[in-house]
């Protein structure tokens, strides 16, 4: 199923096909930083990055606990080891204030903000986003804050993350009447999760304008093609994906590996990437070396034909 032809995109996404997620820059709990990769392997990945032209960084105040943010502003605020252009190339910083049940006011929002900006060094992001829905704060008095944040000057454009179609419509509408757009979505979505085209969430954010910025695009590594029951993720990644589970997607990666050698030697992961910028959304998935940025980048500049992404589809219906 593929969503309408989109409205026009926030100017914040302008040229941006794809992004980077920065969850694993210091998340020792689910991706085990500090094993078998550290710091120096994550500043490998930024520089990665800028060489590839991927500019867009997505980063959150409870990534490691603030250390996602601190490495992206450490690398913003020092020299480029990227020679020319690239280098030079203007970044799009985005990052998310997380709900805490003690965060009860709108004023909440601001202050966690400037934090964010303290450990980014910057003294505004291009996109703020509400990480998820909150329990305590009406979505009313969190569209009021992020409106505040842009009349403030600490934000360009604001968004959402983990809103549903109903939270989604009521976010649009509260920021209409401050006369602020609500630039985005960020929702997970992948080829092994279409909740957003069942929900008609994809539909109705490309009729709103509003970009669906897809986190965990490639399923926390699954669609990399290097996982099976015999060689399951790592850490708390494990208990996600028990070995039945990876038994039953073996058909697909095989799907993804086919398709991929009729594109130039494409690998699973960069066709399932590619399947998610043909559905019209912005994937940003995660790195943590410069190994990875550069395999996440070959998804870039060519595109599965329709016929493969319906037969994509159809592989998926059911998993």
């Amino acid at each position: 199923m593929n969503p309408p032809a989109p409205a026009p995109q926030p100017a914040i996404f302008d040229g941006i096909q794809m992004g980077v997620g920065t969850w694993q820059w210091g998340d020792r709990r689910v991706w085990q930083y500090g094993g078998d990769y550290a710091a120096g392997d994550v500043r490998s990945a930024f520089d990665a990055a800028l060489a590839a032209g991927l500019t867009f960084f997505d980063t959150a105040e409870i990534y490691g606990f603030g250390r996602s943010e601190r490495f992206l502003g450490e690398f913003i605020n020092t020299p480029s080891r990227v020679p020319g252009p690239a280098g030079a190339a203007r970044l799009r910083i985005a990052t998310k204030f997380f709900p805490m049940p003690w965060r009860l006011t709108g004023a909440s929002l601001l202050r966690a903000l400037r934090g964010s900006l303290r450990r980014l060094g910057l003294p505004a992001v291009d996109l703020y986003q509400i990480h998820w829905p909150s329990p305590l704060l009406k979505i009313e008095n969190l569209m009021d804050a992020l409106a505040e944040a842009v009349a403030v000057g600490l934000t360009t454009a604001v968004g959402v993350s983990n809103y549903d179609l109903a939270q989604t419509e009521r976010a649009h509408a509260a920021l209409a009447r401050r006369g602020v757009p609500l630039a985005s979505n960020q929702v997970h979505y992948s080829l092994l999760n279409r909740r957003i085209e069942h929900s008609g969430l994809l539909a109705r954010c490309a009729e709103r304008g509003i970009t669906v910025i897809a986190y965990s695009p490639l399923e926390m590594g699954l669609l990399s093609g290097k996982y099976s029951p015999e060689h399951p993720p790592a850490g708390s990644r494990a208990g996600r994906y028990p070995p039945a589970y990876l038994a039953s997607i073996q058909p697909l990666l095989a799907r993804l590996r086919a398709m991929g050698a009729a594109h130039g030697e494409r690998t699973p992961a960069q066709v399932a990437l590619n399947w998610t910028l043909c559905k019209g959304t912005l994937p940003i998935p995660g790195a943590k070396n410069a190994q990875q940025v550069a395999q996440n980048a070959g998804a870039l500049n060519w595109r599965l034909t329709p016929a493969e992404v319906a037969e994509l589809d159809e592989a998926t219906e059911s998993l």
